[in-house]
C-alpha cells in the first residue's frame, strides 16, 4: 500500500490523499485549495493525479475544500464512483453548483477589470454531470469499493452527513490492512446534530489537526459558550445602534448560528430582531438539513416535537434574490446579517463588508476558521485598510471572533477520539493543519505512546 498526500498536507485546504492498494487507486477526498486567488487558481488548475487511473473517491463531507475538485477530476477523465453518506449527496450538489458560479463570476471580473483572460476550473455543466457518479451509503454499512477493498462511514459530527472513513484492504492473500481517516472531526455537544461516533481501530491512521495544538476553552473569549459569545456581539450592536454581520459558512455554521439566535430569542436572552440569511446556498443547505431529522440530536428532535420549526421563525428572513439582498441596505435599526462566505473570499458578504466596515456602530463577528491569505484572516489580524472588490476600505467597525462555534475538535478532543486506536496504529499521519497545529498534535500523539507519527508535506508518498 502506498499513500500520497496531495492536499491538506502542510496546510488546511485542498484535502486529497491518494491510496494505492490491491491494484487500485483511491482518493480520500477531492477538495479545492483555498487562499490567495491567483495562487489558489494555479494550484487547483495543476493536475495532481492521473484522473483516468483513479478507481473511486471516498468523500468525507461536502465542504468545498474536501469536495470542490470533483468536477475537475471528472472532466479530466475520472469515471469511477464517488462514495459518500446519504445526506452528503444533496449538500455536495448545491455546493459544487455554487462553486462553478463563483468561478464564472471571478473569471468575468478578471476579464473586465484586470484584462486577465482565464478559464474557470469547471463549468456548471461539469458540476451537474459529476453527480451521476455519486454513490451513497448509510453510516455503519460496509460497501465494496473494489475487489479486495471495502469501506464504511462513521458519523464525524462535523456537518450534516460528515463522516470518518474506514477502509479494509486485502491483497496478495495477506491479513487485511485497515486505514482510518478522520475527515474533519467534530465536537460533542454542538447544536442540532448527533455527537461524533467512535473511530474504528486501524493499522494506519490519517487524522486532521486543524486545532491540533489548541484547546478551545483556553482564554477569556474562548471560555465563553458559543451562545454567550454570540450574545455579547448582539448586545454590543444594541448599545451602538448598528448591524451585526456574521460571515458564515453556508453549510453547518449558518444553521448553528440560526439555532442559537432562535433559542436565545425564545428564552428572552436577547430581544427579537430581524435575522437576514443572505445566501442562496445557505438557504438551500438549511432546507436540506431540515429534511434529515435522522441526523438530529435529542434537543433538536424535542424542538420539532413541540411543533417549532427547527431553524425558521418570524424573525428569520431568507433573501435569495439579488433585489431581496439589496433591500437589506435600506433596513433601519438593529439586525443580524448572516452571509457567505465564511472566510470573506466571495459572495454577498463582500458587499456587506464594503458597506458596513467604515462605520463604528457596526460589528463584524468572524465565526469560523480563517485560512491564511484570506480576507477573513486579514480582518482577524487587524489589517486596516483592506481591499474589497478592488477598492480600499477603512475598517472602523468592531471586528471580533466568536470561536466557540468551531465545528472542529480541538487538541484534547482529538486526543480523546484517537487514544483508543493507539494499540493498533503502526503509522499515524497528521494532516489538515497549519504547521504549528499539525506539529503540536504529532508531539502530543507521540507523548501518548503512538508509534510512527509523521507530518507529511504536500506531494509526499509513504509505503506501508
Amino acid at each position: 500500500m502506498r499513500i500520497t498526500f496531495l492536499g491538506a498536507a502542510g496546510g488546511v485546504t485542498g484535502s486529497m490523499h491518494l491510496v494505492e492498494a490491491a491494484g487500485k487507486r483511491l482518493l480520500l477526498d477531492c477538495g479545492l485549495f483555498q487562499g490567495r486567488r491567483d495562487e489558489a487558481w494555479e494550484r487547483n488548475a495543476q493536475q495532481r493525479t492521473e484522473a483516468d487511473r483513479v478507481h473511486a473517491v471516498l468523500l468525507s463531507h461536502a465542504h468545498i475544500d474536501h469536495s470542490g475538485a470533483l468536477p475537475l477530476l471528472a472532466s479530466q477523465g475520472f469515471r469511477g464512483r464517488i462514495h459518500m453518506t446519504t445526506p452528503t449527496a444533496p449538500l455536495t450538489a448545491v455546493l459544487l453548483r455554487d462553486a462553478a458560479k463563483i468561478q464564472a463570476r471571478d473569471t468575468e471580473h478578471l476579464r473586465k477589470h484586470q484584462h486577465i483572460s482565464r478559464e474557470p476550473l469547471y463549468t456548471p455543466e461539469h458540476a451537474e454531470a459529476v453527480q451521476r457518479q455519486f454513490q451513497t451509503a448509510d453510516y455503519g454499512a460496509w460497501f465494496e469499493v473494489a475487489p479486495g477493498i471495502r469501506a464504511l462511514f462513521r458519523n464525524a459530527g462535523h456537518i450534516l452527513g460528515s463522516a470518518s472513513v474506514h477502509l479494509e484492504v486485502r491483497e496478495n492473500g495477506h491479513s487485511p490492512v485497515r486505514v482510518t481517516f478522520t475527515g474533519d472531526f467534530g465536537r460533542r455537544g454542538t447544536p442540532i446534530l448527533k455527537d461524533p461516533e467512535a473511530l474504528d481501530p486501524a493499522e494506519v491512521v490519517i487524522t486532521e489537526s486543524t486545532y491540533g495544538a489548541r484547546v478551545h476553552s483556553h482564554g477569556p473569549e474562548d471560555a465563553m459558550t458559543p451562545c454567550a459569545s454570540l450574545l455579547e456581539a448582539v448586545q454590543w450592536i444594541l448599545r451602538s445602534g448598528g448591524k451585526l454581520l456574521i460571515p458564515a459558512f453556508s453549510v453547518g455554521r449558518t444553521q448553528n448560528l440560526l439555532w442559537s439566535l432562535n433559542e436565545a430569542m425564545d428564552a428572552g436572552q436577547i430581544p427579537r430582531m430581524p435575522v437576514f440569511v443572505d445566501s442562496p446556498l445557505a438557504v438551500a443547505a438549511t432546507r436540506i438539513m431540515e429534511a434529515h431529522p435522522q441526523c438530529f440530536d435529542e434537543q433538536a428532535l424535542q424542538r420539532l416535537r413541540r411543533s417549532l420549526a427547527l431553524l425558521q421563525s418570524r424573525e428569520v428572513r431568507f433573501t435569495e434574490g439579488v433585489e431581496e439582498s439589496k433591500s437589506i441596505n435600506t433596513f433601519r435599526g438593529n439586525a443580524v446579517i448572516l452571509a457567505g462566505s465564511g472566510m470573506c473570499e466571495s459572495g454577498r458578504v463582500l458587499h456587506h463588508l464594503k458597506r458596513l466596515l467604515p462605520f463604528q456602530e457596526n460589528c463584524v463577528a468572524l465565526s469560523g476558521y480563517q485560512a491564511q491569505h484570506t480576507l477573513g484572516r486579514r480582518l482577524q489580524e487587524g489589517r486596516n485598510p483592506v481591499q474589497i472588490l478592488g477598492d480600499e476600505v477603512r475598517v472602523e467597525a468592531r471586528v471580533l471572533s466568536i470561536r466557540g462555534f468551531s465545528a472542529h475538535a480541538d487538541r484534547d478532543e482529538l486526543l480523546s477520539a484517537l487514544q483508543p486506536l493507539q494499540a493498533q496504529a503502526g503509522r499515524t499521519f497528521v494532516v489538515h493543519g497549519e504547521p504549528e497545529q499539525a506539529d503540536g498534535l504529532a508531539s502530543s500523539l507521540k507523548g501518548r505512546g503512538f508509534q510512527g507519527v509523521f507530518v507529511p508535506q504536500e506531494g509526499e508518498s509513504v509505503e506501508i
